[in-house]
């Protein structure tokens, strides 16, 4: 009775539908749209910029643009960049992950859980011109909270200077879109901890300080640092928001590039604003890749 019940097992196992030939090709079908919007707007842009690091305004090859990115105002633009987008993914990813926690010791269907859910899917995607917007309303030179502030307290919050169209300002808004990014990824490893390993540590003498240090915390510990990276590649590859709220200056990486693709000073030097570019795809590309090693870990806590 064993063998004939295996092979009409096996025989509904070849004739089960996506494994034909057909259904390889007509998968591909559907995959062409999306292959050909990746290849037209990712994979072309990048091989341009790859290629035209390495060449001078003539087209001939030369190292120089590379040589350029070691040093004066582009080395002091990747430094700031760097610097801006590790202190906005500590920052959003301490507070996105207190936030987190705090809905995940909620009830699973609970109005917090829902609102803090909803506004961070919304929030996370918050950006650009409208986000610069909303801050230039609200703690710009005649905002409401600044002139708030100042008729009612005596209190100028720009008494020390432009802070807000400088790199403090620019902080303050990117971990505003930081810290809802970090919801959305870092919620989902906390509902990840089983309520059993709580209790394995309480039925063991173990204190609320002995999991979080020897079970909650090494296993939370990689998604915890792979969102870190995330939210630093999230802040360093953007642009909007920054071009919105710095018109003058070039501090950071992404304005750099703009000057040269834009501006009618630097004429003759666009492959030098590719270098920068390139620079930026390999910065990305490390910490995504090392976000990934950390999520492959933590995904064998979740088998």
């Amino acid at each position: 009775m064993v063998a004939p019940v295996t092979v009409a097992a096996g025989g509904a196992d070849r004739a089960s539908p996506g494994r034909g030939p057909g259904r390889s090709w007509l998968a591909w079908l559907v995959a062409v749209p999306f292959l050909a919007y990746v290849g037209t707007f990712l994979v072309y842009p990048t091989v341009l910029v790859l290629a035209g690091a390495f060449q001078d305004s003539t087209g001939a090859f030369t190292l120089a643009n590379l040589a350029d990115l070691t040093r004066g105002a582009y080395l002091r633009a990747f430094l700031r960049s760097v610097e801006l987008s590790a202190i906005t993914a500590l920052l959003g990813a301490v507070l996105g992950a207190l936030l987190s926690w705090a809905v995940a010791v909620g009830p699973a269907e609970g109005w917090l859980r829902r609102v803090v859910v909803a506004g961070a899917g919304v929030l996370a995607q918050f950006g650009g011109v409208p986000l610069a917007f909303a801050f230039l309303a609200t703690v710009g030179f005649q905002g409401f909270v600044t002139r708030f502030l100042r008729d009612s307290f005596g209190l100028d919050l720009f008494a020390g200077g432009a802070w807000l169209f400088e790199l403090p300002g620019l902080t303050l808004v990117y971990t505003f879109f930081q810290v809802p990014l970090m919801v959305i990824v870092f919620l989902p490893a906390l509902d990840g901890l089983r309520p059993q390993w709580r209790e394995a540590v309480d039925s063991l003498g173990g204190s609320a300080w002995t999991y979080w240090r020897r079970v909650g915390g090494p296993i939370l510990l990689p998604a915890f640092l792979g969102a870190v990276l995330l939210l630093f590649a999230n802040a360093f590859s953007a642009y909007a928001t920054a071009a919105a709220l710095v018109s003058q200056g070039s501090p950071i990486v992404p304005l750099q590039i703009r000057g040269f693709l834009t501006g009618e000073v630097l004429l003759g030097r666009e492959n030098l604003g590719k270098a920068l570019g390139l620079g930026m795809v390999v910065v990305v590309a490390v910490a995504m890749g090392l976000y990934a090693l950390l999520q492959r870990r933590f995904a064998r806590w979740q088998r």
